[in-house]
């Protein structure tokens, strides 16, 4: 599937292929929340990196998340430097993928069958977990990945 995103103020706009279109899985972390998601948690897609296109480089910037004892994430996470939205992430350790945050994709996107949440163990007590018949929820990561869950659930694309 084709996804196309923008920032808000659109001085970023790019296009990427997606396997893994469904936007089904919350992540409550703390990097997640504070880089990107405004309701207590970020919803990423998976993608090929390889099709990634972008207009509007220059307005780009890069954060690279603070870890324990001050070391520092290897996962670029790009977002729109006039703006602020956050686009997408992309981690060396898996140079194929990108991961593109589901709130600046304007394509419409298919609605999941079930929900996700993870890193529950770090969420902020102020969000809630909207979790409905169906939905997993795992302290930190599940077994599955976003590609198997697609496979798993019929939407592989």
């Amino acid at each position: 599937m084709l996804l196309k995103g923008s920032c808000h103020c659109r001085a970023v706009r790019f296009s990427v292929q997606s396997h893994e279109p469904v936007p089904y899985m919350r992540c409550y972390c703390s990097i997640c929340r504070k880089t990107a998601g405004s309701g207590g948690f970020a919803i990423n897609l998976g993608a090929d990196f390889r099709t990634l296109k972008v207009k509007g480089r220059e307005h780009l910037a890069v954060y690279r998340a603070k870890l324990a004892r001050g070391t520092r994430s290897p996962a670029e996470r790009h977002f729109c430097k006039e703006c602020g939205s956050p686009l997408w992430v992309w981690d060396p350790r898996w140079p194929e993928l990108v991961h593109p945050h589901a709130g600046a994709i304007d394509t419409p996107l298919p609605e999941p069958p079930a929900v996700t949440h993870i890193m529950l163990g770090s969420k902020a007590n102020w969000a809630a977990v909207q979790r409905r018949r169906g939905d997993s929820v795992f302290d930190g990561y599940p077994k599955l990945s976003l590609a198997q869950w697609h496979r798993k659930h019929g939407q592989a694309r």
